[in-house]
């Protein structure tokens, strides 16, 4: 008699062999699962850090310079992807880094390292937007060769020449019914483009920049995309208007 007759002859009549898989086969299973999950995170991480690079971006709104469009702490998504093959229109919302010196020198406050981490993380999938208040968000008035002039004796603003109807977006926080109390001239240069605050009272934008080395102009480089919605808070979620309208009458720059 052989060893395993011997075995199962010696075994109780009841007993039923175990199912269960061996420990080995048991391991790489969960070995699989770990480095699936694993895959699926990275794969996740990857695909949020480049839809944040090329397609959206979120940002929050540090000021009051583009009220009543956008309250302080608004948050915001910005399309960097469809400016790139259509370009940008007359009246869009654009996000853009300082040309240079329209933002105070400011000190960051020292962050506890796990804070900064995690902030960091989030930022790096586009969950967070730290550098907020490294940018800036305005409304697009003059694109490239316009001849942009403030103001006419109704107190509008001119492009090429055709007075604009801005009452549907600007606030006057001091009262005044004009477009803005600085007059100006300017003709925008080629891959530049001139930009306001809907909050004309209140805002530091082209006008208040003539004497920095762009000259009030922002470089089109500059531009990270077209805000198009604001996500929080969710009483305020809901497109931003463009409104484009305004600006229908205005011919293509002269030549």
């Amino acid at each position: 008699m052989t060893t395993e007759h011997a075995a199962t002859e010696g075994a109780s009549p009841g007993a039923v062999a175990s199912p269960g898989r061996p420990r080995s086969s048991r391991r790489r299973g969960e070995i699989t699962f770990l480095r699936d999950v694993v895959v699926i995170v990275l794969i996740a991480v990857t695909a949020s850090f480049l839809i944040k690079t090329f397609v959206v971006r979120s940002f929050y709104i540090p000021s009051a310079s583009m009220q009543d469009t956008l309250l302080i702490q608004d948050r915001i998504l910005v399309d960097e992807l469809t400016p790139r093959f259509t370009g940008y229109e007359r009246g869009d919302v654009v996000v853009f880094a300082d040309p240079g010196g329209w933002l105070p020198v400011s000190q960051t406050p020292p962050r506890q390292p796990i804070v900064a981490a995690i902030d960091g993380a989030l930022a790096f999938v586009g969950l967070s937007a730290p550098d907020s208040e490294e940018h800036l968000i305005k409304r697009l008035i003059g694109l490239p060769g316009d001849h942009v002039v403030c103001c006419n004796p109704l107190g509008q603003i001119t492009v090429n020449g055709v007075p604009i109807d801005e009452e549907s977006y600007i606030t006057h926080a001091s009262g005044n019914t004009v477009a803005s109390q600085d007059p100006f001239d300017v003709v925008v240069p080629d891959d530049a483009l001139w930009v306001l605050g809907d909050n004309r009272d209140r805002s530091k934008d082209s006008r208040y920049n003539q004497d920095q080395p762009g000259d009030g102009f922002v470089p089109v480089e500059n531009v990270v995309g077209r805000a198009f919605v604001i996500t929080w808070p969710f009483d305020r979620f809901g497109w931003i208007d463009a409104h484009h309208d305004v600006f229908v009458g205005v011919p293509d720059p002269a030549p």
